[in-house]
């Protein structure tokens, strides 16, 4: 496809002109386009840039008690969970879910986690995702845990979160359906907003004061801001709202990550 076109690209920018114009074409549909944007994309991030914070981590003590973990880990969803010691700091393993069923079948009130663990993988906040999207298929392994400069746990990625990066959100049966709703919580300052936001109902939520005499929605107001329509991971401060492009297809915004600064 590309030997339609009279030069071969010389940067990351002209070889994403030349997939956009293809897509204008309809060589490519809008869903490729935005798979492959979002695996560019993947290219330039960090670990920190697109880990679970800290705060966020479901982790089993190495002591609890089935009373203690289990209503955690069925509250969450999740399959895999971060094991540690005297703290956060101290990681002792990977808890497959899986493991702990065949472990529970010999109804003992004080099972002992020390025999299932798998291996913790821990990676610096520097990491590129692409190399660890990498090292996750070759190694067979789907969760990492990101320490900082002092070697302090200072969050956790899995292979979802990287493809969820290149896809989009990857949504289960346990997954909360968000599809009626405009703004949800995520976290104690961040949330996700639809692009369709009312300014009116956005103003509500937040007890902000964006004008709506000029765009009827947020997604409105941000194209004003941004000046031209955004791609995943650009970033825009209206006040103390910093906004994150989640999704964007090349006619309008979709979603958005919304971090709150104080």
């Amino acid at each position: 496809m590309l030997h339609a076109f009279s030069a071969e690209p010389k940067s990351r920018e002209e070889l994403l002109e030349i997939i956009k114009d293809a897509a204008d074409k309809q060589l490519l549909d809008q869903e490729a386009l935005s798979i492959i944007e979002g695996a560019l994309d993947v290219s330039s991030l960090f670990a920190r840039e697109i880990m679970v914070p800290r705060s966020q981590i479901v982790a089993v003590h190495i002591d609890d008690s089935p009373r203690e973990y289990l209503p955690r880990i069925i509250e969450s969803g999740h399959s895999r969970f971060p094991v540690y010691g005297d703290s956060m700091d101290d990681i002792r393993g990977i808890l497959l879910a899986k493991d702990l069923l065949r472990l529970m079948l010999e109804e003992n009130e004080h099972l002992c986690l020390d025999s299932i663990l798998r291996p913790a993988n821990i990676i610096p906040e520097s990491k590129r995702v692409n190399i660890l999207l990498r090292e996750f298929r070759e190694k067979r392994y789907h969760m990492a845990l990101v320490i900082d400069e002092y070697g302090a746990i200072s969050g956790l990625l899995t292979i979802e979160d990287i493809l969820e990066e290149i896809v989009g959100d990857i949504e289960d049966e346990t997954d909360e359906d968000i599809s009626d709703e405009y703004i949800k919580q995520v976290s104690e300052t961040d949330y996700i907003v639809k692009a369709l936001t009312p300014i009116e109902e956005f103003n509500e939520f937040f007890e902000a004061e964006f004008s709506d005499a000029e765009f009827d929605t947020i997604g409105g107001l941000l194209m004003q801001s941004f000046g031209h329509l955004p791609k995943r991971n650009d970033v825009t401060l209206l006040d103390h709202f910093q906004f994150r492009v989640l999704y964007a297809d090349n006619r309008q915004l979709h979603l958005l990550r919304l971090t709150v600064n104080p």
